[in-house]
């Protein structure tokens, strides 16, 4: 009797058991199917057509018929017929709504960059640095050619800050096209709010090292930077790379400082460049970026791989000199150009473009630098103003051509400098 009485025991407490593990899996199934249909509606209301209009906001179907027309263009090539550019892919706030007679104040200094879809997770962090407008011109080749169009479009749809400031522009080969990512259903179900979206680009992060992009695709820099460069209608632009930070409240000093005393029109102004250990936090003053210095973890950039392509900067000067008066930025001392010098500098936006034969490795900032110049330019070094490269400079590094294409762009450079002195007859100066 007493064993029968524990066996019943038993059995009710089994069946409670089953009866709740039942239970959760029904639970499971409906938290399973809620989110994929919550996920089908985020796509939808992300990339899809017609049916996700009636609730879509009118703002956020406006955005995604801006994208389907810059697509329907079919882009531009450029001039070697090598890539399509599609310019002003995406527009951002600022730009969409740039008026004539707007705030000219608003619309002085702009930051222009450009990266493979590999490296742009970095613009999380440089437009929270800049947060100010910002133009990026992204190569993409192959399967990022559709990547690049839905994930940038996806940050432009979620991400606030970039909706406001970041203008996009796509490069790709001229054999290839971007189209609208509405058939890529399973592939960005999970992009749901704008940390997704940077998740997303951090499982491409590093997908290649440095110019070793697969098929031997070259990768034109200096392309990308005339792209991004002619992406804004700014008074002056600084170009840098995607993987750089430039030092804080950079934006409203500049204009502080020109609103002070106006430049010449033949002048760029020199930002020291530096690079940093990558577990180090990135300086946001002057104060902060010397203190690393003096202690080794911040040195002038490319120090181990090309010194004397920096070091007419003269770091030691810049380090030990002080602003006057007020901390306000300032020039500091102005220099004369000398090979093989290629500063990053904020100019003017009628500065000579880059020369896009240069492709891949070398020479592709040095000879725009040089051309300045021939041209007649000065460069002033900014007291308090730098960039700082995320993490040091090593030869191990590189890709394994790279030494194959800095040679090729040697003899590049030494027609370049030729050409110069047809382009520019009166000028005494040359490189």
């Amino acid at each position: 009797m007493h064993l029968s009485k524990k066996c019943s025991a038993f059995k009710v407490v089994l069946s409670a058991l089953l009866i709740v593990a039942l239970l959760q899996l029904i639970y499971l199934s409906f938290l399973s199917k809620f989110h994929g249909k919550q996920q089908r509606y985020r796509y939808s209301e992300l990339f899809g057509g017609s049916a996700s209009k009636k609730n879509a906001h009118p703002e956020k179907n406006s955005r995604k018929e801006r994208l389907r027309y810059s697509l329907s263009t079919g882009g531009i090539f450029d001039n070697t017929g090598q890539y399509r550019v599609y310019k002003n892919l995406i527009k951002s706030d600022f730009t969409t709504n740039q008026r004539p007679g707007s705030d000219p104040s608003s619309n002085v200094l702009a930051l222009a960059t450009h990266t493979t879809i590999n490296n742009l997770h970095h613009l999380e962090s440089l437009l929270e640095r800049w947060q100010n407008p910002l133009s990026v011109a992204i190569f993409a080749h192959g399967q990022d050619v559709k990547f690049a169009t839905a994930l940038v479009y996806a940050l432009s749809f979620f991400c606030p800050q970039i909706q406001a400031l970041v203008d996009f522009h796509l490069v790709c080969l001229s054999g290839e096209m971007a189209s609208f990512p509405e058939q890529d259903h399973e592939h960005f179900l999970g992009l749901e709010d704008c940390a997704s979206v940077f998740s997303r680009l951090e499982t491409h992060r590093d997908k290649y090292k440095n110019y070793a992009i697969s098929g031997n695709i070259s990768y034109p820099n200096n392309l990308l930077r005339n792209v991004a460069r002619g992406g804004t209608e700014s008074s002056y632009i600084l170009v840098i790379d995607i993987d750089m930070m430039p030092s804080a409240d950079l934006h409203q000093q500049f204009l502080a400082m020109i609103t002070r005393q106006q430049p010449a029109s033949e002048e760029v102004f020199v930002l020291p460049a530096f690079e940093i250990r990558h577990a180090r936090k990135m300086p946001a003053t002057k104060a902060e970026l010397v203190q690393l210095y003096q202690v080794g973890e911040v040195r002038p950039f490319y120090e181990e791989l090309c010194p004397r392509c920096q070091a007419p900067t003269n770091y030691s000067q810049w380090v030990n000199s002080h602003v006057r008066g007020t901390g306000s930025l300032e020039i500091a001392y102005t220099l004369t150009w000398v090979d093989p010098w290629e500063p990053f500098y904020i100019g003017p936006r009628t500065v000579p473009l880059y020369d896009e034969n240069f492709k891949q490795y070398g020479f592709n900032r040095i000879s725009q630098a040089c051309e300045l110049h021939v041209a007649g330019y000065k460069f002033s070094v900014l007291s308090s103003a730098f960039v700082v490269h995320r993490g040091f400079k090593i030869q191990g590094d590189f890709h394994a051509r790279k030494d194959e294409e800095n040679k090729r762009n040697r003899v590049l450079f030494r027609s370049f400098k030729e050409g110069l002195k047809t382009k520019y007859p009166s000028s005494t100066r040359r490189c």
